[in-house]
């Protein structure tokens, strides 16, 4: 190639240069830099690099220079600090609904965003590789997917899967549809997080209600060209107050429940509904709390788990419920 045209791409792999291969802690001389630009087939005098570097610092680089016997130049601030990436990385990392493949491919990105030295820092595979994650590698579309339905305001069709006994020569666990040939017909509203997976919370026509799917056991999903119903349901429906009163996503009857709660337990409280909770004080040990919850399995195994520092006040129903658990359990003894 003509020696013009490599002059042309050198800004851009001075670029490459800095961002790759500098930072606070491995500046580099322009001497470093004229060797490593000749690595590329471009070759450059030291004078001009001057410039060069000033240029990149007009168009938005933070070229910062180390002053000492020789200076040496290195990319300050870029658009991620270091702990913000880790935070980032961290998140992969616990996400059940990404597959171990993506996670890797997306760390692996991020790495990118810094320099080589500290992209090490990020890459952590180890924690990724013991952690339980979804099988559905389909998952980072639906997501994308789903979100396009929402923006479109269109209804979407789906197969809804769950885990199944086979036990058929090996013994294996495996996916079905929970209702075979079902094709699934709803309207997305919104997704949110819940104890490490990922859900749609979408009105359903058919039962006329909000639902909620777990988006990794959702398969063949298709945005049709309906446009989405139950406008009337979901305008006064509240996502964080939905996703605060079920427990583990497990659906069930909402209603109000009075909570008599020992003081230390004052945190529990606040971790699971808010800091904004309303709470009376009952006792100088104890305090009255009302909260809108799904009465479910895991809504009772909540309260179970707190022991004798939390009791179910009212309604009458919740209370009989309980018992009617308990009493359950204790059978199996």
């Amino acid at each position: 190639m003509p020696r013009a045209s490599r002059q042309k791409e050198k800004l851009l792999y001075l670029q490459k240069i800095m961002l790759e291969k500098t930072d606070e802690n491995h500046p580099l001389t322009l001497g470093e830099i004229k060797d490593l630009l000749a690595g590329y087939g471009i070759q450059t005098e030291r004078k001009s690099l001057y410039d060069d570097l000033r240029i990149l610092e007009v168009f938005g680089l933070d070229i910062c220079r180390t002053r000492g016997t020789t200076v040496r130049y290195f990319v300050g601030s870029r658009d991620f600090e270091i702990p913000e990436l880790k935070l980032l990385v961290d998140a992969i990392q616990s996400s059940k609904f990404i597959t171990h493949s993506k996670s890797l491919k997306l760390i692996a990105k991020l790495e990118k965003l810094v320099s080589e030295n500290d992209g090490k820092q990020l890459h952590r595979e180890v924690y990724v590789t013991n952690r339980v994650k979804t099988l559905n590698e389909q998952i980072y579309y639906n997501v994308d997917e789903l979100h396009n339905a929402i923006s479109d305001n269109r209804m979407i069709t789906f197969k809804y899967m769950k885990w199944a006994v086979d036990f058929g020569g090996r013994q294996k666990i495996i996916k079905t549809e929970r209702h075979p040939g079902k094709l699934y017909s709803v309207s997305p509203f919104a997704l949110c997080w819940d104890d490490e997976n990922y859900y749609l919370v979408a009105y359903d026509p058919e039962a006329d209600k909000i639902k909620h799917f777990r988006v990794d056991k959702m398969e063949k999903i298709s945005v049709t060209d309906k446009p989405r119903e139950g406008a009337d349901k979901l305008e006064d429906f509240n996502l964080a107050r939905y996703a605060k009163s079920v427990f583990s996503m497990f659906g069930g009857e909402e209603c109000e429940v009075k909570l008599s709660v020992d003081n230390d337990l004052i945190g529990v409280i606040a971790d699971r509904f808010g800091t904004e909770t309303y709470i009376i004080k009952e006792s100088d040990t104890s305090f009255i709390v009302s909260v809108r919850v799904v009465l479910s399995p895991q809504f009772f195994a909540w309260i179970f788990g707190l022991g004798t520092k939390v009791r179910i006040l009212s309604p009458k129903r919740a209370i009989d419920e309980y018992k009617t658990k308990i009493q359950e359990l204790s059978a199996q003894y």
